[in-house]
């Protein structure tokens, strides 16, 4: 990856502000430095060489403090316009991360498990504060103060300017040749943590199941390993970052002795006054600074530069292949895809949904999931989506929602007046405002009751909580109620209720609901499906229902069986093979 990725910039603008501002506090920091050898040469030549005293040197001492404190601001002000920027940067970007990982795990499309995601999101954006930070605001200064300060140098000593000249050019290479010896470590080590990251993430969700089957001991040894390779790889990166350090001090250090000795000769022979010798001496170790401060903190910036790289990758692959998915599924060639997508929506109380032979190929199981489902459905119509485990059923509601790409098929809003709108040429934004989902595993976050229900109905009033909660049959539960992460506090189904009031409190044209009743009895089930029915009913929603219990079948108008087969083309490509 490039120093500063054009990608970055199309994330967040803040990126192109703040590297503006940079270059122009780099500017300031390089004159500020010249400004101060000069006034710091001044003052000890002339009270070296003419004795002035300090009623003399005062104007010239004041001017060196305002220099100094000039300095102090500009160094604040940097680092103050750095940590703005990436907190900005990292905002869009873990966004960005989160959203792609959504339609990834929905879609079910191969590409990083859940736990690299996380890792992405969490420990790998927040390394980026190191890049922005450090790294990224020492890129111009690299290459605005050592030219500032030859050119300085040479208005008063071009021997020394030339020496000067010669020799940063050497810590450049040195820094190239170091670079490319650490990025095969970067990947390595970045590698070692995202599979620590994934496996931690299994043993966790698994781990109910792994303590009931006595197995739960027997993944230390593995957590060891993977977090021992992790070790070994940091250890590594931080060996080749101090010889690093090492190796710019040595080239720098010697670099700044060769001008000083030639000061030194000259000074002895007198063909050099005192003023310009020490003004140059002064002058010198500006040049090599910045370069060597930019080698620290590419070190520094390592894991931050390895994650922005996964994170693209993640962002951008993908989007290219939901436009191929797209694409096939509408059977458009890119050239009719429209410039601009509707603004507004059919009335979806009179309109009709339409899923016409749609099939999804499953990637990497070979198998087509679902295979031609085909239904129409309109407001006040309960649709059941039945079927063997694996036949789609989850799949096509992602499909409806907008989440998963479809290979064959259509899905399209049919107004009343018989205008068509397939579903591939919506917004999705302005698609899900009138869609209400109910996953089979909801999502409860750490807070009260009727924040979780306000998740997806922001505007729910506290009596359109209460209503949605008591129609579930969570009457019971006070919805100030604090529960914790992951709705930790209620049991698995009373989660299941909750997710589905919040869908009911959001009043939604079309609800898609999946297995709603699964691990309910008799009793709380009909509570349930009596909401769902009622809502339907009374308040003309579509609701799409998967069901695998024949109470949730019985209370629908229509049932829809869906299968799979197995993918030919993917059978043709393994026999090929």
């Amino acid at each position: 990856m490039t120093p500063l990725d054009r990608r970055l910039l199309r994330i967040a603008r803040a990126a192109v502000a703040y590297l503006l501002v940079t270059i122009l506090l780099g500017l300031l920091a390089a004159g500020l430095a010249i400004g101060q050898a000069a006034l710091l040469a001044d003052a000890v030549s002339s009270a070296f060489l003419g004795g002035a005293g300090l009623d003399t040197l005062g104007g010239t001492l004041a001017a060196l403090a305002l220099v100094l404190a000039v300095r102090a601001v500009t160094a604040w002000a940097q680092d103050a316009s750095a940590h703005r920027a990436a907190a900005a940067v990292k905002t869009r970007l873990r966004a960005a991360i989160l959203e792609r990982g959504v339609q990834l795990r929905a879609g079910r499309w191969a590409g990083p498990g859940s736990g690299e995601i996380v890792a992405l999101a969490t420990r790998g954006v927040d390394a980026l504060d190191a890049y922005y930070a450090r790294y990224l605001p020492q890129l111009p200064l690299a290459a605005i103060v050592p030219v500032a300060v030859v050119a300085a140098i040479a208005g008063s000593d071009l021997v020394a300017a030339l020496t000067v000249g010669l020799t940063v050019p050497l810590i450049v290479v040195f820094m190239v040749l170091i670079g490319r010896a650490v990025e095969r470590h970067r990947r390595r080590r970045w590698q070692a943590l995202t599979r620590l990251a994934r496996h931690f993430l299994d043993v966790v969700q698994g781990l109910p199941t792994l303590k009931v089957f006595g197995r739960a001991k027997a993944q230390v040894a593995s957590l060891e390993r993977v977090t021992d390779a992790y070790r070994v790889e940091t250890m590594a990166s931080l060996r080749i970052a101090f010889l690093s350090a090492f190796a710019l001090e040595f080239f720098a250090t010697l670099s700044v002795a060769l001008v000083a000795v030639g000061i030194g000769i000259r000074l002895v022979e007198g063909s050099l006054d005192l003023r310009t010798g020490l003004f140059v001496l002064i002058l010198a170790p500006e040049a090599y600074l910045p370069l060597r401060q930019l080698g620290l903190h590419f070190h520094a910036s390592e894991e931050g530069r390895s994650a922005m790289r996964a994170a693209f990758e993640l962002i951008d692959t993908p989007a290219e292949r939901l436009r191929a998915e797209r694409l096939r599924a509408e059977r458009l060639p890119a050239e009719r895809l429209p410039a601009e997508r509707p603004t507004t929506l059919p009335d979806l109380r009179t309109a009709t949904l339409r899923v016409e032979g749609v099939t999804v190929r499953q990637p990497g199981r070979a198998l087509l999931a679902p295979d031609g489902a085909s239904f129409a459905i309109r407001a006040g119509e309960i649709v059941a989506l039945t079927g063997a485990n694996g036949a789609g059923k989850s799949t096509l509601l992602a499909a409806i929602l907008g989440l998963a790409g479809i290979d064959g098929g259509t899905i399209t809003l049919v107004a009343d007046d018989g205008a068509t709108m397939p579903l591939a040429e919506l917004d999705p934004r302005l698609w899900r405002r009138h869609v209400a989902w109910v996953p089979q595993t909801p999502f409860l976050a750490a807070g009260t009751l009727a924040d979780n229900v306000r998740l997806v109905a922001p505007g729910a009033s506290d009596v359109a909580i209460r209503e949605a909660l008591d129609a579930v049959g969570l009457d019971r539960f006070d919805p100030s109620l604090e529960l914790g992460e992951g709705g930790l506090g209620l049991s698995s189904g009373e989660r299941r209720r909750v997710a589905v009031a919040r869908a009911l409190a959001r009043d939604p044209a079309l609800l898609l609901v999946d297995e709603p009743t699964a691990g309910l009895d008799d009793e709380t089930e009909q509570v349930v499906l009596a909401a769902i029915v009622r809502r339907a009913r009374g308040a003309r929603s579509m609701v799409v229902l998967v069901a695998h219990r024949p109470a949730a079948i019985a209370v629908a108008d229509r049932e829809v069986r869906l299968s799979a087969r197995a993918d030919p083309e993917a059978l043709d490509g393994t026999a090929a093979a």
